[in-house]
């Protein structure tokens, strides 16, 4: 580096403008997903199309956009001032409702300086239910609405017919309109900030600037790597499909490089539990940012350290026709526990019990009467403690990193009642630092809707660490409005009446530690 202070201010201004992206991009959003759960995500790229920045957004978004944009850019020459929007899982997305948008970016003389992206989750984009995820999803054609990388603004300005394309494909597309055009706004903005730091600082410093800085998170995170243990360490864990789904993991520590060995898993399944790549790599790389060095900068060079090792055609490399809309909510859960799992063995001082290890999905729409909606949430539930502290009450975590929706705002946008929404007392692990509790919520539909629900760990609850104990299941239930109670499996699309409610209780973390609680 020749100028380490300049380049720590580049990089605080990087982050900035991913930082500015997501702000518009919540304030211009129609959808509560966006503007009050924040299910978004932004990042810069480099000329080479080498993530340069990102947003302190949600994981599983950030680590696979790269691969949205480098399909974008095989598929495109993409000049300054187009766009082109992609959601294929299989070309570099994560599941269907995620819709990223790449623009091109250039100086004041029209030069390329950079590219802007940005990641939302839209509420429906058509499929056999309501929210685009259902349960019984057999193949991708199930799950709605799949686009390859596509330009939405080409040489010649903006493309309506491609917009109403993909509001049509919805069954809320004055939503789908407003939420696309909050993610033009974000690229306009992160367009803006970037122009405005070339001219700061000239063009030619800015991408000297932004290769400096993927060498530099490199070096960190090598150097992290290069601190730990070498060796090869194996965990398994089950995905909750049928009798139970186990996936089997393999790390090992080589000098500065670890290799991510998941070959043994199982084949893709008939079920949207299949991840596709790019999610597989989101959770290793959340992983190792948790447990290396989380105030390197997130960019390309952190992911030089790992290989990771899939088939093509397994759960956690899944290829058409698979449908992976589950993956990326509860699979990537899944890897994060396996990649903890096996890390525990290795650095324990550094590696929390499970928490929840799932996004507790709720998925409500219109069943075909009545003016159309689309609710969708996830819900927090159990932090899994540390080797030095409780873990947290009711938070989202691991690969999710949303709000919940305030009772106010649901209750405005959909025909629903919140009628509870408490923590879940005593569903932490015990140990001598304890598990976070979960979350119940429970709500009342108030017309006739399909729901959709995608959970996980309802068989057993989030493993403990050096002898904490495990956090209390989930557990799911229909109340309908005769009062009858009925318990819903972990996944499941179903229909109900007016005034039936679903109740979601979340798991609790795993607790760490042996002996007395430490307070």
């Amino acid at each position: 580096m020749k100028d380490p202070a300049r380049l720590q201010v580049t990089r605080h201004a990087l982050d900035g403008v991913a930082e500015q992206m997501g702000v518009a991009l919540q304030r211009s959003a129609y959808s509560p997903n966006i503007t009050e759960r924040l299910d978004l995500s932004a990042a810069l790229f480099a000329p080479d199309g080498q993530m340069v920045a990102q947003a302190e957004h949600i994981p599983v978004h950030l680590g696979s956009m790269p691969a949205s944009v480098r399909e974008v850019l095989e598929a495109f020459d993409l000049r300054p001032g187009m766009q082109a929007v992609v959601n294929d899982p299989y070309r570099g997305g994560s599941h269907l409702p995620d819709l990223t948008l790449v623009g091109a970016v250039g100086d004041a003389h029209g030069n390329l300086i950079g590219y802007v992206a940005n990641r939302a989750h839209h509420a429906d984009i058509a499929g056999a239910a309501p929210g685009s995820m259902p349960a019984d999803a057999t193949d991708i054609a199930m799950e709605g609405l799949r686009i390859p990388p596509l330009l939405v603004v080409d040489a010649h300005g903006e493309r309506p017919d491609v917009i109403e394309m993909l509001a049509a494909n919805s069954r809320t597309p004055t939503e789908r309109h407003g939420d696309l055009r909050a993610q033009f706004a974000a690229n306009h903005a992160g367009a803006d900030r970037l122009r405005e730091l070339a001219a700061d600082i000239g063009p030619a410093q800015l991408t000297s600037d932004m290769g400096d800085l993927i060498a530099y998170a490199e070096r960190r995170i090598r150097a992290a790597v290069n601190g730990m243990p070498d060796g090869t360490w194996s965990f398994t864990d089950l995905l909750e499909i049928d009798e139970g789904l186990e996936l089997p993991i393999t790390v090992t520590i080589g000098g500065d490089t670890i290799t991510v060995d998941l070959t043994g898993c199982p084949p893709q399944v008939p079920h949207n539990v299949n991840a596709v790549r790019a999610v597989t790599e989101s959770a290793a790389l959340f992983v190792l940012r948790l447990l290396t060095d989380p105030e390197a900068p997130a960019n390309a060079g952190t992911a030089r350290v790992l290989d990771i090792r899939t088939t093509p055609g397994t759960i956690v490399d899944a290829v058409f026709p698979a449908p992976v809309a589950t993956g990326n909510v509860e699979t990537s859960q899944r890897l994060v526990d396996l990649l903890l799992g096996a890390f525990a063995q290795a650095v324990p001082d550094r590696v929390p019990a499970a928490s929840q290890g799932t996004m507790n999905n709720i998925l409500i729409g219109s069943a075909g009467e009545g003016v159309p909606f689309a609710y969708y949430e996830t819900i927090g539930g159990g932090e899994g403690a540390t080797p030095f502290r409780d873990g947290m009450h009711g938070v989202h975590t691991a690969m999710t990193n949303t709000r919940n929706t305030p009772v106010e705002a649901l209750e405005v946008a959909y025909p629903l009642r919140v009628v509870r929404s408490e923590l879940r007392p005593g569903t932490g692990g015990a140990g001598r630092f304890r598990g976070g509790d979960g979350v119940i919520r429970e709500l009342e539909v108030l017309a006739a809707a399909r729901v959709t629900i995608q959970t996980e760990r309802r068989a057993r609850g989030p493993w403990g660490l050096g002898g904490g104990e495990a956090g209390a299941p989930g557990r799911n239930t229909l109340i309908t409005a005769s009062g009858e109670t009925r318990p819903l499996p972990a996944k499941t699309t179903l229909t109900v009446q007016a005034g039936d409610r679903i109740r979601l209780e979340t798991p609790g973390g795993g607790g760490w530690g042996a002996g007395q609680h430490h307070r």
